[in-house]
């Protein structure tokens, strides 16, 4: 399920394109973490639910779910643009050049006005979102290098309320919460991996249209199997 749904995706995106211009191990270990602390979220949200909701309610919701992704999936992959991949590595591009140069513009704002003058318009002119990122960025690069901090920040913000974010909540919710874990967390591992070593090459090779109507179909089996599963 992860390897259909994040191949070709942002997060898979940002990891290729942060490598082509940074270390390796550096946004592999960034976007690696990210994701893992994700999943383990994503995965612990799951196992909560059948405490709160009837298990039989939660396998109908499951079904349900599956369902109307493989035939959201299948609508997007049936009228998808075959340059559609190369349109969204084009908006990935952008965004991180964006992020580059609101950091920069930030570092020489702060040399010429001074920290406290620039901290105070920086804070008027961004919305509380941003500065929460900002924040989340400043007290992670006391710790860790400011490329490793970009990385899982923006793989982090991409992942929350992504697909597989929720079909990782899915199926803890109506399976072995560990299990669902470690399928999730070496999805992810291999995805990135891919992404590190050639993400951009491979992605302006493979067909998104055929990911996406493969991951359809995915989807759909497992919301048959759940229904299987709640009329039994």
């Amino acid at each position: 399920m992860i390897i259909v749904s994040e191949i070709g995706d942002k997060t898979f995106l940002i990891a290729a394109i942060m490598a082509m211009k940074h270390s390796r191990i550096v946004v592999f270990s960034g976007a690696f973490i990210s994701l893992v602390i994700m999943s383990i979220l994503s995965a612990a949200l799951g196992h909560v639910l059948p405490n709160l909701i009837p298990k039989k309610f939660t396998d109908v919701l499951a079904a349900l779910l599956f369902f109307s992704f493989g035939i959201r999936m299948l609508y997007e992959g049936y009228k998808m643009d075959p340059n559609e991949a190369n349109e969204e590595m084009q908006e990935v591009e952008e965004e991180l050049k964006e992020a580059e140069d609101r950091d920069r513009s930030k570092h020489l704002e702060a040399l010429e006005v001074g920290g406290l003058e620039a901290a105070e318009s920086q804070r008027k002119l961004t919305s509380p979102l941003n500065r929460a990122k900002e924040g989340l960025i400043n007290l992670m690069q006391l710790v860790f290098s400011p490329v490793f901090v970009q990385t899982f920040v923006l793989t982090f913000l991409g992942e929350w309320g992504d697909r597989s974010q929720i079909s990782t909540i899915a199926l803890a919710a109506a399976n072995d919460v560990y299990w669902v874990t470690a399928g999730v967390i070496i999805g992810h591992s291999l995805c990135t991996g891919v992404a590190v070593l050639g993400g951009r090459l491979l992605a302006s090779k493979i067909s998104v249209r055929t990911v996406t109507l493969s991951g359809a179909i995915l989807f759909l089996m497992f919301g048959f199997f759940y229904s299987f599963h709640v009329l039994n």
